[in-house]
Order: C-alpha cells, then sequence, then structure tokens
C-alpha cells in the first residue's frame, strides 16, 4: 500500500517526497466550500467599515474583489493544489459579538468583530476547500491594509473550513 492509499496526507509518495496528487482517474463532480475568517477591530474602524468612508474607499468592496480574486491565485500561493476553474465565488460579511472571537487579550483595545464568508464553487476533480480559506484569509487581510491607519491593534482570527461538499469524501459540516 502506498502513503497515498494509507490514512494521512496524499502530498508524499512512497519514498516520502512531496508530490501533487495526481487526479487524472478522479470523476468530475460538483463542490462547494465554505470557509470564514474574522478579524477584530477598534468601534473607529468598524464605523469606517459599516459608512463606507476609509481614507482607501468602500472596505468591504475592496476585500470581496480581493477575495474573488484570491481564488483564482491558491494554486499559485500553495504548491501542492491543482490549478482549478473557479466557477462560482460569494463573499459575505457579517457583524458579531465579540464572544464569537477565540479568547483574546481584552487589552488588545478591539471590541467588534467582522466575519467573513467565503463560498467557492466548481465542477471538477478535487475540491475548492483551500480555495475558499485562501479567499476567506485575503479578505480580513485587505480589511487590515485598508485600515491599519486607524486601528494597528487589529486581530484576524479564526480562519476555518465551516463546511464542504462532493467528491469521495463527500460532506463535512463544523456545525
Amino acid at each position: 500500500m502506498s502513503q497515498s492509499d494509507s490514512v494521512g496526507s496524499t502530498h508524499f509518495d512512497d519514498a516520502g517526497q512531496a508530490h501533487m496528487v495526481d487526479i487524472t482517474a478522479k470523476p468530475v463532480t460538483a463542490r462547494v466550500a465554505v470557509a470564514s475568517s474574522m478579524i477584530r477591530m477598534n468601534p473607529e474602524a468598524a464605523e469606517l467599515v459599516r459608512t463606507g468612508t476609509g481614507r482607501k474607499g468602500d472596505v468591504l468592496s475592496v476585500a470581496r474583489l480581493a477575495a474573488i480574486g484570491a481564488t483564482k491565485w491558491t494554486s499559485t500561493l500553495i504548491p501542492l493544489c491543482h490549478a482549478i476553474p473557479i466557477e462560482g465565488v460569494s463573499v459575505d460579511f457579517q457583524w458579531g459579538p465579540l464572544d464569537e472571537s477565540p479568547a483574546i487579550d481584552p487589552a488588545d483595545g478591539a471590541s467588534e468583530t467582522l466575519r467573513c464568508v467565503a463560498t467557492v464553487r466548481t465542477t471538477y476533480k478535487t475540491g475548492v476547500e483551500m480555495e475558499a480559506m485562501t479567499a476567506a484569509s485575503v479578505a480580513t487581510l485587505t480589511v487590515y491594509d485598508m485600515l491599519k491607519s486607524v486601528d494597528r491593534t487589529m486581530v484576524i482570527v479564526e480562519t476555518k473550513l465551516e463546511s464542504k461538499a462532493g467528491g469521495r469524501s463527500g460532506v463535512f459540516s463544523r456545525q
């Protein structure tokens, strides 16, 4: 039994060398992945996001475009990811209560939590989990970039896969 057939990482061959998984024999199926990332910020920064009046423009519009673009670059950023035809991306933002965020020092000044949720779809031989997590991550990084002059204490927290469907491994849902 080869390393790729056993439980564990499929990104190593029998000799333990990194390789891209061969997906030529896999069937094409509809696939979807949802990922999220959160950023905590102070009330002044949050107000600029809510009103769309940041010095660099509408923060959420720019972050949404950055997230969509990031899905297309995932295979360039993560060495063993396949270049996947992205067929659909949606990016949503939600304000959440502070207690939604993982425990962070209350002295950091952040009292507002913005959650980015990225949904990526394709019909292909492999999944789009990494594309969804890249999108959510880049969205929160973009928010940070656009607001760093107002709040350098922002903290990006808890980027995670929320759910995925399609392919041999079936459905995963964090809920």
